[in-house]
């Protein structure tokens, strides 16, 4: 609920943008606190609902609980940049800065009819100690997440490097195997083991990057950005479901936390070293790079497979 609050802070900071129209930096600069805000409400309401979800049906159905948080997000993401565009057409920036700020609100009321979790004790674990506990899944997520980041940041640039057109049924086919995966398939990590999934699913999205990598013609690009999509899917929760099982019961919102971060410094890192990679060697080459990097994760799961829970 405290995400929610600062999303609506981020929103008021945005319509507060526009007061200072006629002083640019200064604008701007509102404009960067409130993009702040809303970076750091998206980050508790992520954590705070897995956490709250897991606490509601037990860590038993993590991998589940992780599976559709995610397909919420990401059909989010998918209806959202529609709308966003067309709330812009019609009502202008302003129209963009109450909707921020009032849809967190409506989410605020829906959640009041959800049953709360108790703590589970008074005591914490300090942060250092979950984090020994989980680092060796994060690490999974860290490797396997520099496919999706290398995709959703340079999918368009390789299109339109190839002259292929329309980069966005690349983001299509990603949107729609990865929410595909996880409605069909979320519940395999609860049941077959998350390093074990996680395991198959890293190796299917490596060959999706390969794919993309040695593509001639766009189907083949989409046809590797699909397979990365169903694959990357199911690796975030299977590591997920290693990390929650490896936390005491009363620090799994903050193993949670921990977790997602690796998420959030894989793409921090993404970014800037496959733009220097393309710099170097040309575009394509950031999939090759890519996918080497995603397979190392495999050695990951090989490891949270073979150590028993209190050692990883």
């Amino acid at each position: 609920m405290l995400g929610l609050m600062v999303m609506c802070l981020s929103g008021l900071a945005y319509l507060a943008s526009l007061s200072f129209v006629s002083t640019p930096t200064l604008s701007v600069w509102v404009l960067v606190i409130g993009r702040i805000l809303l970076g750091c409400g998206e980050s508790l309401i992520v954590t705070g609902a897995l956490s709250w979800g897991i606490g509601l049906v037990g860590p038993q159905n993590a991998g589940k609980v992780m599976a559709w948080v995610g397909v919420a997000m990401y059909g989010a993401y998918a209806v959202g940049a529609p709308l966003g565009v067309a709330v812009n057409q019609d009502y202008g920036f302003n129209g963009i800065s109450v909707a921020v700020t009032l849809l967190p609100l409506i989410s605020l009321v829906m959640l009041l009819k959800v049953r709360a979790t108790a703590p589970t004790a008074l005591r914490r674990t300090p942060f250092y100690k979950v984090l020994g506990l989980v680092w060796g899944a994060g690490m999974g997520l860290l490797l396997c997440s520099v496919g999706f980041g290398s995709l959703t940041a340079f999918i368009a640039l390789l299109f339109a490097d190839r002259n292929w057109g329309n980069a966005s049924l690349a983001f299509t086919a990603f949107g729609v195997a990865f929410i595909a995966a996880r409605l069909f398939f979320g519940h395999l990590p609860d049941k077959l083991g998350g390093a074990r999934v996680a395991l198959l699913c890293v190796l299917v999205e490596a060959v999706g990057l390969l794919l993309i990598w040695g593509a001639h013609s766009p189907a083949l690009a989409y046809l590797g950005a699909a397979l990365t999509g169903w694959g990357y899917s199911l690796a975030f929760p299977g590591f997920g479901v290693e990390a929650v099982r490896r936390a005491p019961p009363e620090s799994r919102g903050v193993a949670m936390g921990a977790y997602v971060a690796f998420l959030d410094i894989s793409l921090g890192i993404t970014g800037p070293a496959l733009g220097a990679v393309a710099g170097t060697w040309g575009m394509e080459v950031i999939y090759l790079v890519s996918a080497v990097v995603v397979s190392l994760s495999v050695l990951v799961a090989l490891r949270l497979m073979r150590r028993p829970l209190t050692q990883a």
